[in-house]
């Protein structure tokens, strides 16, 4: 039997606190002649006797006393260790970041997150909330959610939610005050509520289609900004018109707060994807958080 210093201490504990081979035995589960075995080579490599044994009694020798008493409290907390490591070897733990645009939060994290963190919940999470194009590598971050025309080609990607349409909606108040757009042109008589995504370049044009026809509006309104949030809430007070993804304003559309203007004119879109460079190495963390966001949602 090979010798191993844990293994051998361990076994002359068991056999000093019990004062018994056999009873020793069945405690650790092995044989008497293989405890025995280890307790002589934990001997020899000491060069001094700790046990004594009779056909009747073991006793301890004044050495076997003072390492029982000196090793036995740091072999049980190393062995508890070892079990503690064990117990956890499934468990995933670290940290995933994330970058994503403020119009994922209400459409994606909110109900992924919960989800997560109920499997997972030794990882943490950071979310960086930024509409503008991030590199993820050069960030420091582990994943991001956009548009799948935003996502280059050699990254890795996860669809969070089901395709959906870019829709122009206004508040019945607005409407009934500037009039209902008939055609792409008609924008550009029309407050909008603009989105700047890089805070040096101009303000994101919106894009609308029907048929094989993109038509491509430089709007222009009295706010400009590229918080989904606060959009989201100067379009129903009747600001301006906004330009959104449908997902985020359908309940609005329910309950009548927005209408949908321009509608033959909705371009559909692929929906939000989680990405991240495409290499061999994923962190478990990672690796976990693709895997709950793969699982589709009620709500998509």
């Amino acid at each position: 039997m090979a010798f191993t210093p844990l293994n051998s201490l361990n076994a002359f504990i068991a056999v000093a606190r019990r004062l018994s081979y056999a009873a020793a035995a069945r405690d650790l589960g092995v044989s008497t002649s293989a405890l025995s075995q280890s307790v002589r080579q934990l001997e020899e490599r000491l060069e001094v006797t700790l046990l004594t044994r009779t056909s009747r009694n073991v006793a301890l020798t004044e050495a076997g006393h003072r390492l029982l008493e000196n090793a036995g409290p740091a072999v049980d907390q190393a062995l508890e260790s070892l079990k503690t490591v064990k117990a956890r070897r499934g468990e995933v733990t670290g940290r995933v970041r994330l970058t994503v645009p403020s119009v994922s939060v209400a459409l994606v994290l909110t109900e992924l997150l919960p989800r997560f963190f109920a499997k997972y919940p030794k990882v943490q999470v950071e979310a960086h909330v930024d509409d503008r194009l991030v590199n993820t590598v050069a960030g420091g971050f582990d994943a991001g959610i956009r548009l799948i025309e935003s996502i280059d080609r050699d990254m890795v990607h996860v669809q969070l939610t089901k395709p959906t349409r870019l829709v122009v909606t206004g508040a019945p108040s607005y409407l009934e005050k500037k009039g209902v757009p008939q055609k792409p042109q008609d924008l550009l008589h029309h407050d909008c509520i603009c989105v700047r995504r890089d805070p040096t370049g101009e303000p994101w044009a919106w894009e609308l289609e029907r048929g094989k026809k993109t038509y491509r509006v430089p709007v222009r309104g009295p706010i400009t900004t590229n918080d989904a949030g606060l959009m989201h809430g100067l379009a129903i007070a009747g600001v301006g018109l906004l330009y959104s993804l449908e997902d985020r304003v359908k309940n609005d559309l329910a309950s009548g707060h927005l209408h949908v203007v321009l509608e033959r004119y909705a371009p559909e879109v692929p929906g939000l994807y989680l990405y991240y460079p495409s290499r061999s190495q994923v962190s478990p963390a990672l690796k976990a958080f693709v895997e709950v966001a793969r699982v589709p949602t009620k709500k998509k």
